[in-house]
């Protein structure tokens, strides 16, 4: 006997389920952190595991393993450039301090020259604005090695749960098998492929855009002179999954360093235009191009996600949002009653009507009228 709630009561239930779900992913943070980068480097990794077994003839542990190895050796060199690069921008806070004394002494001068503000006191300025440097060094020094800690802890747990999510893949599949009657099995293969080989390139996808855009950033500040090109290079690329906000402040560091730097505004703008020309090629070109138009997600849903999930689980969390945001959109797509939340993850160019269709559909008809038109005339002309 079917039990039917009223519509505000189902709706309570649905509330208060999201804020158990909530509170259970805080309360279980260390286990489903892990577990879901796990979850997401499987599912990367689950097209070489497949090819090194299936064209290689490589033991299902052996390439699992080696696949493993690949990555980590990646992320490993990533990491550790990052961390030297880091490291050597905070030995030269003292430099720029100087340099920022000259810039303000510059620009007080033009104040009262020209508005006849009283200038302030210099050292001050210097010293607050140096100490305000010095402490985001010394925060940022401090959460590197807190995050250092727990990537130590993550880098034994998270190959581990990788290896057993791959080798006993099939073992989970038919695990999930036993909630699904035997007809409807073929169309849940159907939609865990599908999603499987969305997210699969969506996420794939969007790696080769960080790396495209970390080479034209580095290029870019290259050619400008720029210390620390390709750093502020990769670090600008990683930021662009948030969007708008992403760019906003992939420029504005290397642009401040470089002022701090040169002393010289016109240098800085001209860090301002590099970002700004290579988030055009990266919006109109590359990411159309390269992640194509399976999973796209509109930028307000994206901020939100991140906003989210680095409530939920912190760094980690942001880190995590865009790909699991994909994955849900999937589903939401593949499940006919939830498909209006995927309409509203879309992004707008993926569910309006392109414009050129439009103009196409209409120059068809007018084609079609006037062939019809034609035929009319030769009609005419026969019975004549």
């Amino acid at each position: 006997m079917e039990i039917k709630l009223p519509v505000y009561l189902k709706y309570t239930i649905i509330l208060l389920g999201i804020i158990l779900l909530i509170w259970l992913m805080q309360m279980f943070k260390s286990l489903l952190v892990p577990l879901s980068f796990a979850m997401l480097f499987a599912l990367l990794l689950l097209p070489l595991v497949h090819d090194l077994e299936k064209k290689v003839k490589m033991p299902r542990p052996l390439a699992i393993l080696l696949s493993i190895v690949l990555v980590v050796a990646i992320l490993g060199m990533v990491v550790w450039f990052i961390s030297v690069q880091v490291l050597s921008l905070t030995s030269e806070l003292d430099t720029i301090g100087d340099n920022f004394g000259d810039l303000v002494d510059k620009v007080q001068l033009f104040l009262f020259n020209k508005f006849g503000i009283v200038p302030s006191n210099r050292s001050d300025l210097v010293r607050n604005a140096v100490g305000g440097l010095q402490d985001i060094a010394t925060t940022f020094l401090g959460n590197t090695i807190s995050m250092t800690t727990g990537a130590l802890a993550a880098f034994t747990i998270v190959p581990i749960f990788v290896f057993c999510l791959l080798y006993y893949r099939d073992h989970l599949q038919q695990f999930m098998f036993q909630f699904v009657a035997k007809d409807r099995r073929s169309g849940v293969i159907h939609t865990v492929t599908n999603i499987q080989q969305v997210v699969q390139s969506y996420i794939s996808g969007l790696m080769i855009v960080i790396v495209i855009v970390s080479l034209l950033n580095a290029a870019g500040l290259l050619l400008l002179g720029v210390k620390y090109a390709i750093f502020f290079g990769i670090f600008a690329s990683i930021l662009t999954i948030i969007p708008y906000i992403g760019i906003l402040i992939g420029a504005m560091l290397p642009a401040l360093f470089t002022l701090a730097t040169t002393g010289h505004l016109f240098d800085a703008v001209l860090v301002v235009l590099v970002f700004m020309f290579v988030q055009f090629l990266e919006g109109n070109f590359i990411t159309p191009l390269v992640v194509g138009s399976k999973v796209s997600i509109n930028p307000f849903a994206a901020i939100v996600a991140l906003l989210v999930g680095g409530e939920i689980w912190g760094a980690a969390g942001m880190i995590l949002s865009i790909p699991f945001i994909a994955m849900l959109k999937v589903i939401f797509d593949a499940y006919e009653p939830l498909r209006p939340f995927g309409y509203l993850l879309a992004d707008i160019d993926d569910v309006a009507p392109k414009k050129h269709a439009k103009v196409t559909n209409w120059f068809m008809e007018i084609w079609n009228g006037l062939g019809r038109g034609k035929h009319r005339d030769d009609d005419r002309n026969n019975a004549a």
